[in-house]
């Protein structure tokens, strides 16, 4: 059997009123491997298939007693997996547009020859197949690349391309069942963030305060959403804890009613936690200014009450700072009824210059897969991770409101506060009873952590950092790791093991996705 067909014969069924003119066609088919069986009308076909599985059907369009769309629904109903390549005469778009909408699998126009009909046949039964060699081959050529470039990275921006690059590629590999290439990946981007962390830890303070390439999350409102205001009206949609990965999976799905016109990326400041990257966003201001202009709106680790009341009230004080005459409104959604209720307010109401949503889902996503043993079998790797918010994506009120935003005319921003990292190695800290709870990063006095794990700040207001008193520091985990008290070492380690956490460096939650999208 030749090199280009299946291991065992594939069964395929040919159904055309002048069979007996196709000789030749099936002729060939058969010494590619095919094992052709032959129906001169629908009938006969349908008998064929209630008795016989077949791998894949050729059906002409224009037959005598059952036309070729009539034994299309019928098949379909019978065998609705087995893929359908009609082949007709016809060229009339009602025609083709009817048998697209039954779902056949390719479309033919006579004359064809036999290896156009090969051509289909194997872009439907052997597509999976060729598309894995040329992603691993793909891949491999591109191995060494890869590792050129993260041997070169030396900027903010040399590092965000490289991510890009990884996820990709990760992406691509989603679609391959390769487990030793899966592994090969993984190793590569562990390297990668191993690399990144060193650079984020010996670069960190002059990319905050001396880079003006880099944009952090207390510039990237004035540097990035205040351009792309221009009179036009904007929603801008923040999905809480959005990983760049998962960024890429929905963007199928706003396809349909948004193009995508810039895609673009800044970098979370440290700590990557909602309650100093998210706050910075909205206020334009690190957190040692917020807490210093706005004592009343901030709120440290160890403080009492919710660390993110004051969203609104700090992109108002930023908008009024910078002489922005704009209408705007602010809205944080973290439950399905508020999500209905402001759908139904952006159906009625009048379009206004600026409308910030805050969309908490995500988060609570990674949040629960710490809680609950079957969010933890749905979400037990990145690849699922990234499945399982896409199905969300599809099904959720939030899909609605990007409708309605598209039928209104909005420009869309998408974008996030900070990612989150699948921890998996765990590393022992100390500290004294006030030190915050966060696993991937930790404030207070007398921290203790083991050195080639953690990014230790002693003076917090050389990065941005409020000091809960005048002996606390900052440790901030890097790479995949966790950090973990010796108490009750062995049951957190197992608890917190492969859960979605952030707040340390990372490029999964340094590296934030900022999209601009136009009404289509």
């Amino acid at each position: 059997m030749p090199k280009d067909t299946y291991m065992q014969p594939i069964d395929l069924l040919w159904i055309d009123d002048e069979i007996d003119l196709l000789q030749g066609h099936i002729l060939f088919l058969s010494q590619k491997g095919y094992q052709v069986q032959v129906a001169h009308g629908g009938q006969d076909a349908l008998e064929l298939v209630k008795k016989h599985h077949f791998d894949i059907v050729l059906l002409d369009e224009n037959m005598p007693g059952m036309t070729g769309l009539e034994v299309l629904n019928a098949l379909k109903q019978l065998k609705p997996d087995v893929p359908v390549i009609m082949i007709t005469k016809s060229e009339e778009e009602n025609i083709m547009e009817e048998a697209i909408g039954s779902k056949i699998s390719d479309y033919l126009i006579k004359p064809v020859n036999p290896n156009q009909i090969l051509l289909s046949l194997k872009k439907n039964l052997e597509s999976s197949k060729l598309v894995t060699e040329k992603t691993i081959s793909s891949y491999q050529q591109s191995f060494q690349a890869l590792n050129v470039l993260l041997m070169n990275a030396q900027t903010h921006q040399d590092w965000a391309e490289l991510y890009q690059k990884i996820l990709f590629w990760e992406l691509a590999l989603d679609t391959i069942d390769s487990p030793e290439l899966q592994e090969i990946f993984h190793f590569q981007k562990t390297e990668a963030n191993v690399a990144f962390s060193r650079f984020i830890e010996k670069n960190y303070t002059d990319l905050l305060f001396e880079e003006k390439d880099t944009i952090f999350s207390h510039q990237a409102f004035g540097k990035l959403v205040v351009p792309e205001l221009n009179a036009k009206p904007t929603l801008l949609l923040m999905i809480d804890n959005l990983r760049y990965d998962q960024f890429k999976s929905i963007l199928p799905i706003i396809s349909p009613y948004f193009t995508l016109q810039k895609e673009t990326t800044y970098s979370s400041i440290l700590p990557t936690a909602t309650q100093y990257a998210r706050n910075a966003f909205f206020s334009g201001l690190l957190p040692i200014d917020m807490e210093k202009k706005y004592p009343q709106w901030w709120k440290n680790d160890i403080d009492d009450g919710g660390k993110n009341l004051y969203e609104a009230d700090f992109l108002n004080a930023q908008i009024n700072s910078m002489g922005l005459n704009i209408t705007h409104s602010y809205h944080k959604i973290a439950r399905p009824n508020e999500a209905i209720k402001f759908l139904a307010n952006l159906k009625s109401d009048d379009v206004s210059d600026l409308k910030v949503v805050v969309y908490n889902f995500v988060d609570m996503i990674s949040h629960a897969k710490t809680e609950m043993e079957v969010i933890k079998e749905l979400a037990s790797t990145d690849k699922a991770y990234r499945s399982l918010t896409k199905s969300w994506f599809q099904n959720t009120a939030l899909l609605e409101i990007i409708k309605t935003a598209q039928q209104k005319g909005y420009q869309l921003i998408i974008t996030t506060d900070h990612g989150t990292i699948n921890v998996e190695h765990p590393s022992k800290i100390i500290g004294d009873r006030d030190t915050s709870t966060n696993i991937r990063y930790k404030t207070g006095r007398r921290l203790k952590g083991e050195d080639k794990h953690v990014f230790e700040v002693q003076d917090p207001k050389n990065i941005g950092l409020p000091t809960i008193n005048m002996s606390s520091s900052f440790m901030f985990a890097k790479e995949n790791y966790y950090l973990i008290y010796p108490t009750n070492y062995n049951h957190f380690v197992n608890y917190f093991r492969n859960t979605y956490q952030h707040g340390g460096i990372s490029l999964e939650e340094m590296c934030i996705p900022f999209a601009v999208f136009a009404p289509k």
